[in-house]
């Protein structure tokens, strides 16, 4: 049973990775009714929340049934992250979890994200200050290192251990890798199997289906599995790697009809919880995941991702719902 405090996320728990722009409420009610254990918010910078930026303000909305949920922030100052955690405790959350693993440019460049690892006292400094600042459990997300002559991670983990963390996942790249290459999971292994390791080690990177998922369980150990990319505009993606887990068989693909229906509620949810412009624009890097695979559809799709107006999209997801028959996965 692995467990981040009291918090119990059952055997072989599967964490839905924090994404910008994706992991957002309406997004994450999908993944949990699909099967997600744990679930992190978009990482929340600490200057606009100190700042009260309405953006980063808005991403601290958390709702009872995603429970357990975590927060996720990040920033280069010690100081401003130590408030930052202080207004997110005040959100509720289940855990705050620290960013160290974003590798995008304007983040790492500011020596925040990924950044970090090129400073690992720094590091270790913040993540203490962190855990003093807050009742609740901190979790750590991190990669292998800033590149492959940096990648300290094994002892990092450890040394984050130390000073109070309760759970670590593992992006099995480099910054300097971003998301290029495969994901190399020898190292979050050997964090898994250092004896003086007791907390929950996570492993991310390349988990797409449900035999990599019981592939790299068995291979590396881990205590469970983080997801991201592959659950964009799939959220069955948690049930289906659980269901294969137990029984090692394969539950049936979601057809056109329950694709549409998850579309829709989706899209229903971003509305409202963002309003109707940014709802309906913010949906379109959706679509093109909720039906990939699907032949006999540019036109559709097209649709989609072009229509500006909310009754125009849900119409055409309508007419695709009731034409489901004509549409084939190939």
């Amino acid at each position: 049973m692995a467990k981040i405090r009291d918090i119990e996320l059952g055997d072989f728990p599967l964490l839905l990775a924090p994404m910008e722009d994706v992991s957002d409420p309406p997004f994450r009610a999908l993944c949990k009714q699909h099967g997600a254990d744990l679930m992190y918010t978009e990482f929340i910078s600490s200057e606009g929340l100190i700042r009260d930026a309405a953006k980063s303000v808005q991403k601290l909305d958390i709702f009872e049934y995603e429970r357990p949920v975590g927060i996720q922030i990040f920033g280069s100052d010690i100081d401003s992250m130590i408030q930052a955690t202080q207004l997110t405790e005040q959100a509720n959350p289940d855990i705050i979890d620290i960013n160290y693993g974003c590798p995008v440019k304007k983040v790492a460049c500011k020596g925040a994200g990924a950044g970090i690892l090129q400073d690992i006292p720094k590091m270790v400094a913040m993540t203490a200050e962190i855990v003093k600042a807050t009742k609740l459990p901190v979790t750590v997300k991190t990669r292998l290192g800033w590149d492959d002559d940096t990648k300290y991670v094994v002892e990092v983990a450890e040394r984050l251990q130390d000073v109070g963390i309760e759970g670590i996942s593992i992006h099995g790249r480099t910054r300097k890798q971003m998301y290029k290459g495969v994901a190399d999971w020898t190292l979050i292994a050997e964090i898994k199997n250092n004896p003086r390791m007791h907390i929950p080690v996570f492993g991310n990177g390349d988990i797409d289906t449900p035999e990599k998922a019981v592939e790299y369980k068995n291979t590396y150990g881990v205590d469970g599995i983080m997801i991201g990319r592959a659950s964009i505009g799939y959220p069955w993606v948690f049930n289906e790697i659980k269901h294969f887990v137990k029984t090692g068989e394969h539950l049936d693909k979601p057809g056109v009809q329950e694709r549409v229906d998850a579309a829709l509620q989706h899209l229903e949810m971003s509305v409202k919880w963002k309003g109707e412009t940014l709802g309906v624009v913010e949906m379109k890097r959706h679509y093109t995941n909720y039906f990939k695979g699907i032949g006999h559809f540019k036109e559709q799709r097209m649709k989609l991702v072009t229509s500006f107006d909310l009754q125009e999209v849900r119409d055409t997801l309508l007419k695709i719902k009731e034409n489901a028959s004509e549409y084939y996965f190939v």
